[in-house]
């Protein structure tokens, strides 16, 4: 790629910089962008040095790749950057040739100040398998004898698979099948030792999965393979572990929840037959883990001299320092949630959002620089023109406390405001407090505005979480009616001006929610799920078994799936409703929809069905995203006099 090429990035606004899939390696950060032409929809990999915030980054891959992971449906971190005797290879996954890809590059001595050339291409891009309908997890681990290993997703088979790094367009060599799911490869520096995660397709991976290792040998052949058990642990109970992850030839670090709480522990290695349990950090309320909903999810980045490991209490991101196990130092960050995290050496890498800011990411240099007070180091914008989250707890569903954020008016324009509350998607997600425009747009035109973390939802522990078990569509339904109230009784809203919003499962919640006494007056969904049945029947691989924990076993609970499926509500259905869904959406079927658009329409004059064509399960385009404000601004207009 020639230095003009290059420096085209030069014409952009260093600042629009997204730094997705942000990473670290030596002395440079790495992240995926859009490819600044404004001619294509490709992506690219990028590089500059370590926060460096005015370097002109690197463009590191070509033009004609869109990189992205389709691995389990819901994807994940789509390229690696790994160091091999000083050469950082990089090696993507390309959704045009259906494909895995190598280049190799050096690191440039000296670097001019008008200069982009931080790496030097060693080899040209090479395209590492045949083209094939398949998806790759980019837990990559590389061997010294040149061969990669990975899971791959083929035909609704999870494989572990091996690549010789020196060949081109090969047929992919599976090494092992899996009987079900697997995840986060990963092994240690020598590379004699693996680990990974599997996990049954009658649960999701945060309720019951299984920790294995194998021993390799010097062909890279598998010898052996371990189940891990320890009765700390695996007493009877369904245990979850998250991201084992190598920090020497003998120790790894994980995260496992057989106390209700994902709990950080060091596992020593001695060999396959010699597995330990070296160290245990349980803390009430704080999660070293998270729902693995897609793949390439990090906490923890290091090694024994310097391990990071990032945790959530409360609505908290807290980052401990550790040095040979010891830790050394603890800070509490301003983030509310976190994409992406990564060490190397003493140097820090952050990307996350704020209360009043999106995707900001975050470099530090310890050896350089020590920080003792985050927040005063992340330059955050003013706040003032932000409505800001209140955590508010109330009594739902049999009297348990239960969580939510409330954003009051940013301006008073009624005597009492209107609610908009918003049922999040999932439904084992939850709402964290992050800066959020729609939140912001209807704060600004005086609505208060409810996130409501129903029974069910992640980050407050696994007995929060599991209250939703074969209860979904009662109890999220039962806790959003509760806020409601709790709020009426306080006097702070409006109670003739009441609204609910869901998006997929939020959909849901909302429809059934509506159905239920006069609180909400009108109800907004994006795509949302209609059909328990049908979701249960053409729902992707990773989530066939979802519903087996929200509702039960179809067999025993065939009556469940229908009476909690809103398509069968239609009778029910008569107050004024709005639905957005996109035809290209591949998770809940836009035909869902249309089944039930003439329905509704006669059900109430001011109920509108709007579907977009080039719009999936989740809008992406911004003209799309506010075409939905001003179609929903119309409707409160209609509908409420608002």
């Amino acid at each position: 790629m020639s230095n003009a090429e290059n420096l085209k990035i030069k014409q952009r606004d260093i600042k629009n910089i997204s730094f997705k899939e942000a990473s670290i390696i030596k002395n440079f950060t790495f992240w995926l962008d859009m490819i600044p032409d404004g001619k294509t929809k490709n992506n690219a990999i990028f590089a500059r040095p370590f926060n460096d915030k005015k370097a002109i980054p690197q463009q590191l891959t070509g033009d004609n790749f869109y990189i992205k992971s389709n691995f389990h449906g819901y994807g994940g971190k789509s390229y690696q950057c790994i160091e091999v005797n000083d050469q950082i290879y990089l090696i993507w996954v390309d959704q045009i040739s259906k494909a895995l890809w190598l280049q190799i590059f050096g690191v440039q001595d000296i670097v001019s100040k008008s200069d982009n050339q931080y790496f030097i291409c060693e080899t040209k891009p090479r395209q590492l398998t045949e083209s094939i309908k398949s998806n790759f997890d980019t837990s990559f681990v590389v061997s010294e004898n040149n061969f990669l290993y990975c899971i791959c997703e083929m035909k609704n088979r999870d494989y572990l698979i091996s690549i010789n790094l020196k060949k081109t367009k090969q047929q992919i060599r599976k090494i092992k099948r899996f009987d079900n799911f697997a995840g986060n490869l990963s092994s240690n520096p020598k590379g004699n030792l693996m680990s990974w995660i599997e996990w049954n397709n009658d649960y999701m991976p945060w309720e019951k999965n299984f920790l294995f290792f194998a021993s390799i040998d010097n062909d890279g052949e598998i010898q052996e393979i371990k189940e891990f058990s320890n009765k700390v642990f695996n007493n009877g109970k369904n245990v979850s572990f998250f991201q084992p992850y190598w920090i020497s030839d003998n120790l790894l670090v994980c995260s496992e929840d057989s106390t209700g709480w994902w709990n950080l522990c060091i596992l020593e290695i001695t060999d396959i037959e010699n597995i330990s349990l070296k160290q245990r950090i349980v803390k009430p309320f704080t999660e070293y883990g998270t729902p693995q909903w897609c793949s390439g999810i990090s906490l923890f980045s290091g090694n024994i001299k310097n391990l990071f490991c990032l945790a959530k209490k409360e609505n908290c991101w807290i980052l401990e320092w550790y040095q040979d196990l010891s830790r050394i130092k603890e800070f509490e960050l301003p983030f509310s949630s976190i994409s992406d995290f990564g060490a190397f050496d003493q140097k820090l890498l952050i990307r996350g959002d704020s209360f009043y800011y999106f995707d900001y990411l975050f470099e530090n240099d310890f050896e350089e620089k020590d920080v003792t007070n985050f927040s005063k180091e992340v330059c955050f914008q003013s706040g003032s023109d932000y409505s800001k989250p209140e955590s508010f707890w109330f009594k739902g569903f049999n009297n348990k406390s239960t969580h939510s954020f409330i954003y009051r008016p940013l301006i008073k324009l009624f005597s009492k405001s209107p609610l908009i509350v918003k049922a999040h998607s999932g439904p084992t997600n939850c709402f964290d407090g992050s800066l959020n425009s729609e939140v912001q747009y209807w704060t600004s035109l005086g609505f208060t505005v409810a996130e409501v973390n129903y029974g069910g939802s992640s980050g407050f522990g696994r007995n929060y979480r599991e209250r939703l078990n074969y209860k979904w569509g009662i109890i999220d339904s039962y806790d959003c009616k509760a806020l409601v109230l709790n709020l009426i009784k306080l006097n702070l809203i409006d109670s003739s001006k009441v609204i609910i919003i869901g998006n997929s499962a939020g959909g849901l919640t909302a429809l059934n929610s509506l159905c239920e006494g006069d609180l909400f007056k009108v109800a907004i969904c994006k795509y949302p799920v209609l059909d328990l049945n049908d979701m249960r029947r053409k729902t992707h691989r990773f989530e066939k078994g979802y519903l087996n924990s929200l509702i039960g076993e179809y067999s025993e609970f065939r009556n469940q799936y229908k009476i909690r499926s809103p398509i069968n509500k239609m009778n029910k259905l008569k107050k004024p409703i709005l639905l957005f869904h996109g035809k290209k959406d591949l998770v809940i079927s836009y035909k869902q929809t249309l089944k039930i658009r003439n329905q509704l329409l006669r059900n109430n004059k001011y109920s509108e069905v709007i579907f977009f064509d080039n719009e999936g399960h989740g809008f992406k385009n911004i003209e799309t995203k506010k075409t939905v404000l001003l179609k929903t601004k119309e409707f409160l207009d209609k509908t409420l006099n608002i």
